[in-house]
Order: C-alpha cells, then sequence, then structure tokens
C-alpha cells in the first residue's frame, strides 16, 4: 500500500518535537496505515489506484486531511473504551469529507 502521508507528516501533525525521537514511529505508522485503509474502506477504492501516480492527480487536501484527522484521532485515543473520560467517535468532518469523494454503485 502506497502511503498518502508520510510518517514525517503525521508526526508536524500531532505537533511532535524532535526530542520526542523515534520511541513511537511504529505504533505511528501502523495508525497511519489503519488509517488510510479505513478511509479506503469507506471511499470504495485505493487511493494509489486514483492518486498520487506518475500520470495521477495528487490526492485531494480534503482526503489527505481525513488521513491525518483518523490518525491522530487513533494515536491520542488508543483504546476502543475509555473509563471515566468523554470518548467521541472520529473527528468532526472526517465522514463528510469521505463522503464527497466516494464511488457510488448500486
Amino acid at each position: 500500500m502506497a502511503e498518502i502521508v508520510t510518517l514525517q507528516e503525521l508526526k508536524d501533525q500531532l505537533n511532535f518535537t524532535a526530542d520526542q525521537g523515534v520511541n513511537d514511529d511504529a505504533l505511528l505508522s501502523r495508525k497511519l496505515k489503519a488509517a488510510q485503509n479505513y478511509i479506503e474502506s469507506l471511499l470504495g477504492f485505493k487511493l494509489e489506484e486514483t492518486y498520487g501516480g506518475a500520470d495521477q492527480e495528487e490526492a485531494p487536501a480534503a482526503l489527505v486531511e481525513a488521513i491525518y484527522q483518523t490518525a491522530a484521532h487513533w494515536y491520542e485515543n488508543r483504546e476502543a473504551v475509555l473509563v471515566g473520560v468523554s470518548a467521541q467517535d472520529l473527528p468532526f468532518g472526517v465522514w463528510p469529507i469521505v463522503n464527497e469523494f466516494r464511488r457510488w454503485s448500486f
């Protein structure tokens, strides 16, 4: 799977600083791959088949943002259930973004 968002870009999104090192790189990479996979499943197509190739357009900024938001949300909220905290679904805006680019078939 070709990644639309790089690990460094996700770290920038999360405001990681140099002193935070690489301790969470494996976890961040896993969240990033899962986020792209999840967005692709909602879209109904693989992003690299449509965007980012030599003769293809870049991925729309809104879809890239949906991947950022999803990966960051999953990194910051690592458990499915949180005790004593108000948990939220995916960040506001992810579903409306994805919905604009979905491939519908009947």
